[in-house]
């Protein structure tokens, strides 16, 4: 075939082509508009919070403490004489009384030696008589001049050295009754005893005053604490407006023991230390607090508070909005934009569950409770109200809606 006559049969099939070509790509780029146009991208919601306003009441200021328990008077029972013991007349850990016989050591040799003391004051009062008489006669007979002045002198001589006898005598057997009385142990004063450190039939205060056991009393109790510079002066300003020093008349003082809740133990405080500790800035204090049934015991860990004054208008927020870091203790706010935002607080004591805050609060600002993981310094938030997320909580739970 002539390609003369071939020519516009491949010019036909070539435009097709081309027109094919040009379809594909327009559908393309349409497809890749309409995807671009799907997919624009739209910023998540803020996330929520709960926020809830700080209560504003009346309450008494506290500082808080941490101490320990001691015993009101510790004493270790020795052995004052030299001798077996002979009778433990106590169960280790039993509360005693006051003079209650704890330890016997064997008496014989001091019932001996008191007897032999006695004889020996009774023969100085017999010899110390007949002195007396014999010095009378003689002074009698050297008035008429029966007698020579140096056989006087010498009848003086023997009455005062008889009389100095009795008096050594008297000494000897006060002395061996000591020593008896000093064989039975007894208890200075009501407490609870140690477990004993010496069984019968041991040798004690043979040239040693020989510890028998110890005895604390802990009815009342107390409890050791310090308090530092900073609260001692705070303190220190409230008593002044009271004319009472630090340790005042009876200052109450409240404790609680590890496993309680409450301060459930009424005290005052009864001392306060002359001078501040140079190493640690704090000042020792001591509290009194009845222990009739004995269930402190000294040693214990002990939180104690003290008031420090009153305040008429306290704001408390949830212990758990509080949160701190090396700036100090903060809250989290959410202003009138819903953006969140960073308080610098002075938290104080924990009443009913809630935090007392001292300054950064005014009482309007609406503090973020729940949800604080999500709340971001200068980041919007959606706030919901605690009561009303009380609410819709309840809401969502109740069958019936």
């Amino acid at each position: 075939m002539d390609p003369a006559t071939r020519s516009p049969g491949r010019k036909s099939r070539r435009h097709r082509s081309v027109l094919l070509t040009a379809t594909v790509l327009l559908a393309t780029v349409s497809s890749l508009s309409a995807c671009r146009e799907q997919n624009t991208f739209a910023p998540p919601p803020p996330p929520g919070v709960t926020v809830s306003t700080p209560v504003v009441r009346p309450m008494t200021d506290y500082l808080e403490f941490t101490g320990r328990t001691a015993a009101v008077n510790t004493v270790q029972l020795r052995a004052r004489v030299a001798g077996y013991i002979e009778e433990v007349l106590f169960q280790d850990g039993d509360r005693v009384s006051a003079n209650q016989l704890l330890f016997r050591i064997d008496p014989d040799v001091y019932e001996a030696e008191a007897k032999r003391a006695e004889g020996l004051l009774q023969a100085s009062w017999a010899a110390y008589g007949l002195a007396k008489v014999e010095l009378a006669k003689f002074t009698q007979a050297a008035e008429t001049n029966a007698v020579s002045q140096i056989e006087l002198e010498r009848h003086r001589f023997e009455h005062d050295g008889a009389e100095a006898r009795v008096l050594t005598a008297e000494a000897e057997f006060e002395r061996a009754q000591l020593d008896l009385e000093y064989t039975e142990v007894r208890a200075p004063f009501d407490g609870r005893i140690d477990r004993r450190l010496v069984d019968v039939g041991n040798l004690v205060g043979a040239g040693e005053q020989t510890v028998l056991a110890e005895i604390n009393q802990i009815d009342p109790i107390y409890a050791y604490f310090t308090i530092s510079e900073h609260d001692l002066l705070r303190a220190e300003d409230v008593a002044r407006e009271s004319s009472e020093g630090v340790a005042g008349h009876k200052r109450p003082v409240t404790m609680r023991l590890a496993d309680e809740d409450a301060f459930g133990h009424q005290g005052h405080l009864d001392f306060a230390s002359i001078s501040l500790d140079p190493a640690t800035g704090t000042l020792l204090l001591r509290a009194t607090f009845p222990n009739p049934n004995l269930a402190i015991l000294p040693g214990m860990f002990a939180q104690l508070r003290a008031p420090v004054g009153e305040r008429d208008r306290a704001l408390l927020v949830a212990q758990s909005a509080v949160g701190g870091d090396q700036l100090g203790e903060y809250i989290l706010v959410v202003n009138d934009d819903n953006v969140v935002e960073r308080r610098s607080v002075t938290g104080g004591a924990v009443v009913d569950g809630m935090r007392v805050i001292g300054d950064g609060l005014s009482g309007n600002e609406r503090v973020i409770v729940k949800g604080l993981q999500r709340a971001i310094p200068g980041r919007e938030v959606r706030p919901e109200h605690e009561d009303q997320a009380i609410r819709t909580s309840g809401a969502a739970g109740d069958p019936s809606s």
